[in-house]
């Protein structure tokens, strides 16, 4: 992947970009939600992303957050339509504890969080996002190699044209250096349902 392709919404104060290599100091109260549960309404990430009409596609990149150390402190794979339809996948930190692997699908302003706790010693994490057409798949893996499911979801507004890429935040007062790294897109790795086949539509 060319990262030249790659737009910012809202860039970061600091921030290094090289030939296959993107650093992001995250900057306290940044963060992605919208409504659900807890009724605020945060916008303020910066996401860094390309653009595709490509149907069918999967994009994977590695993530180092080994510098993470507060609640919320986040960086992962994003895909950002606009500040009411977006998805995104990362780990968390929550406290001295562990953190939260988890995705969030974000239609029509309103979030939702699926989540599974994961050990303080994680410090990285791939994350493959898949496309077909408006659905959407998102994998995780610890190797790069053995990729697990963390969410199948619609996007109601991800039909046509969409942009996709990554992002980091700290939504509390704190500030931490994501890594990402081994950009990639090609082929759809999702592939297509073989079981139950769909109803009769009459």
């Amino acid at each position: 992947m060319n990262l030249q392709d790659f737009q910012w919404i809202r860039a970061p104060k600091e921030y290094t970009i090289t030939k296959d290599k993107v650093t992001i100091i995250t900057e306290p109260h940044t963060d992605l939600w919208q409504r659900t549960y807890y009724h605020f309404r945060n916008d303020s990430a910066p996401v860094f992303q390309m653009k595709t009409d490509e149907k069918f596609f999967s994009f994977t990149v590695k993530t180092d957050f080994t510098d993470s150390k507060n609640r919320f402190d986040q960086c992962g794979v994003v895909m950002y339509l606009d500040s009411e339809n977006w998805l995104k996948a990362c780990v968390e930190y929550e406290n001295e504890k562990f953190q939260h692997l988890g995705s969030v699908v974000t239609n029509h302003g309103y979030s939702d969080w699926a989540t599974t706790e994961v050990p303080l010693n994680v410090k990285s994490m791939w994350y493959r996002f898949s496309r077909r057409e408006d659905d959407y798949c998102m994998e995780c893996s610890e190797d790069g190699v053995k990729f697990n499911q963390m969410r199948i979801c619609h996007m109601h507004k991800g039909g046509d044209t969409i942009w996709f890429g990554i992002f980091a935040c700290s939504p509390e007062n704190s500030s931490f250096q994501a890594e990402f790294s081994n950009f990639n897109m090609g082929e759809c790795l999702w592939k297509a349902h073989d079981g139950q086949q769909p109803d009769d539509m009459e």
